[in-house]
This record gives structure tokens, C-alpha cells and sequence, in this order.
């Protein structure tokens, strides 16, 4: 099974879904309802940039649920009292943000649904946690720098978009706000440090120009894919566009997305 998809592209323009992913291998051991499980999706994210190719943007799409593992985690944000042995590398132990995740049960392994739901009803071996990390993680990020790597030595600069959808409203155990009703759309670059503010605020422009609520950097900044391969500095912006799926879809009944304007977007 190969775990990502990657479309090269010619533009400056990279795209990525780290989190729309639908097939649950059988490796996978969850117990808990896979209904309330599938609801951690980024559902049809991959369906609303469907246009990439288009555009000639690089596309790079994960296969894999981020309940199963999370591409958008660093690898030190395991749960180590997830795991029948010790972990044998190194695990975030200071970090706020991360230690809130890890309470939350959303770390580079999901111990827990957006409703606290348990998913486990045993412990990981740390070698099924190392193939997940093998067979999932190191080849999404590997895609992923090579297309800003190739948009980049092509332009001479490089505009990555982490692309996301976040529920209407945020679950319990969803992230450190939760029940916050979410605006259309939330633009991550961690407080300006992973992109340009100007290209963050062009954006924002832009969406709104074009009717829509927009947040910037709360309740969500963007992670693990936009600070390590934003680089402002060098010509290397990224950032994540979380999309409210009340705009495309029916939640309860997971319909087929409406399409978006492409404007809204790109």
C-alpha cells in the first residue's frame, strides 16, 4: 500500500493534506466506534483542491488516518504511557503546547477521539509504533520537502499551504478551546514566524474581499509541517488554511463537498 500521493508541480506553489487520509490499515487495533473515529478527518480536503494540478501546484495527499498517526506531530511528541516498553528516543518534555496535545490525547499516536473517546483498549509496541513512523511519516515529509525544495530551486522562492478543515465547532477534546465555534476560515503561521505577515494578511484580504470570517493564528497556529519547512528568511513560506466544513459539507451525514469558490482559496 503506498501511504502518500505526490503530484509534482511547476509553480511555486505546494500544497499538502496531511489529514484527509481514509484508509485504516489492519494494523491499526483501534476499539473504539470507527464512526466517532472517522470524524478526525479533514473530510474531502483533498476533494476542494482538487484544481492543484491544474494550477501546476505540487500536491502531496497522505493516505493514512491522522488517528493512526499524525504527519502534522513531530516525532518527540509520542506518549510514552501509550507504549507496553520504554520509548528509545527522544520525547518533548517541556514544550506547552505539546504537553497540552499529549493531555489531549493528540500526539504523533492518538490516544483519544475529539470526544475523549479512549481508542485503545491495549498498549502499542514501540516496533509497531517505529513501522507507523517508517511506512507514514518519513515518506509524507520527505514529499513534502522535496516539492518546496523543487518549487524553490525553480523561482527562487516557494509558498507552501498546509491544508486543513476544522468542524463547525470544536469538540472536547479537540484542542485547548473547546465548544469555540469556529469562523469560515483560520490562517496559521505561527505568529508570522513560518511566512511573510504580508502574505498571511493578503490572504486574509482576499477571503474576506470574498464574504467570508476570517481568523488569524487562533485557535489554530499551524504545527509540525509549517514550522519546519516555513522559512521566511530564505524565501520559504508556509502556511495552514484550516477551512470550516459547515461551508462544503453536511457534518452529520459526511455529504459530498459543495464546490468552493476557487477564489476562496487560492
Amino acid at each position: 500500500m503506498n501511504f502518500v500521493t505526490t503530484h509534482r508541480g511547476s509553480a511555486p506553489l505546494v500544497l499538502d493534506s496531511p489529514h484527509s487520509g481514509t484508509f485504516y490499515p489492519p494494523d491499526f487495533g483501534f476499539a473504539c466506534d470507527l464512526a466517532q473515529l472517522r470524524r478526525a478527518e479533514d473530510t474531502h480536503v483533498d476533494k476542494l483542491y482538487s484544481f492543484a494540478g491544474e494550477l501546476g501546484c505540487a500536491w502531496i495527499e497522505a493516505h493514512f488516518p491522522r488517528s493512526y498517526l499524525d504527519a502534522n506531530r513531530n516525532l518527540t511528541e509520542v506518549d510514552p504511557d501509550m507504549l507496553s516498553s520504554p520509548w528509545p528516543h527522544a520525547v518533548e518534555l517541556q514544550d506547552a503546547a505539546v504537553l497540552s496535545k499529549r493531555r489531549l490525547g493528540k500526539g504523533l499516536i492518538w490516544r483519544a477521539t475529539d470526544d475523549g473517546e479512549p481508542l485503545y483498549a491495549r498498549q502499542l509496541s514501540v516496533q509497531e509504533v517505529q513501522q507507523r513512523i517508517a511506512h507514514c511519516w518519513l515518506p509524507y515529509h520527505a514529499a513534502v520537502k522535496a516539492a518546496i525544495d523543487a518549487a524553490h530551486a525553480r523561482h527562487g522562492y516557494s509558498i507552501h499551504i498546509n491544508c486543513h478543515s476544522m468542524p463547525e465547532t470544536a469538540g472536547s477534546h479537540a484542542t485547548d478551546f473547546p465548544g469555540t465555534k469556529h469562523p469560515d476560515f483560520v490562517l496559521g503561521n505561527r505568529d508570522h514566524s513560518t511566512s511573510s505577515e504580508a502574505l498571511l494578511l493578503w490572504i486574509q484580504k482576499h477571503l474576506a474581499q470574498a464574504g467570508y470570517s476570517v481568523s488569524l493564528n487562533h485557535p489554530y497556529k499551524g504545527v509540525e509541517l509549517v514550522r519546519r519547512y516555513g522559512q521566511p528568511a530564505q524565501h520559504r513560506h508556509s502556511i495552514q488554511i484550516e477551512i470550516n466544513r459547515a461551508l462544503y459539507m453536511n457534518e452529520k451525514r459526511w455529504r459530498s463537498p459543495t464546490a468552493l469558490r476557487r477564489c476562496a482559496i487560492v
